[in-house]
């Protein structure tokens, strides 16, 4: 009996692995883990600002298999008049280059529970992400532009 259940458990564990081998996605690179930020822009109708980098700033964004978060801060630990400290996170679709991003978390409350769609794109150890920020409600209506270092 106890070699049966072995068999039995031994069968479905080469089954499994087996199936990620042909999974396409598999051989994908992984954008699971921490990137800092290197540059961002936001674009407002005809108007680009370049918001990072900050002096005395750093933020990163992290990846779970299907959560993300990021955090930024200011390197004074909140002393002064640069102090600054912005967090969010949520869940993540991936698809080839098609990203969307369900913010559940937020420390500015009205962006929470919404959906953004986005490109992003590897090359080596650079992820860059670009697309459209759009809230009506608060007035919103930006293009962005980030890329990220893998740490």
């Amino acid at each position: 009996m106890k070699s049966k259940f072995y068999t039995l458990a031994l069968l479905t564990i080469c089954a499994a692995c087996g199936e990620k081998k042909n999974d396409p996605d598999i051989t994908s690179p992984s954008i699971v883990g921490t990137w800092a930020l290197s540059s961002s822009k936001v674009i407002t109708k005809n108007d680009t600002l370049v918001t990072f980098p900050v002096k005395n700033q750093e933020m990163i964004k992290m990846f779970t298999a299907s959560h993300f978060t990021f955090m930024k801060h200011d390197i004074n630990q909140g002393k002064g008049d640069t102090a600054v400290f912005d967090a969010g996170g949520g869940t993540y679709t991936l698809k080839g280059e098609e990203y969307s991003e369900h913010l559940q978390y937020c420390n500015y409350r009205d962006w929470e529970n919404r959906d953004f769609h986005f490109k992003l794109r590897l090359k080596g150890d650079t992820l860059i992400q670009t697309g459209i920020e759009k809230i009506d409600s608060l007035g919103i209506d930006q293009e962005i532009l980030e890329v990220y270092v893998r740490k």
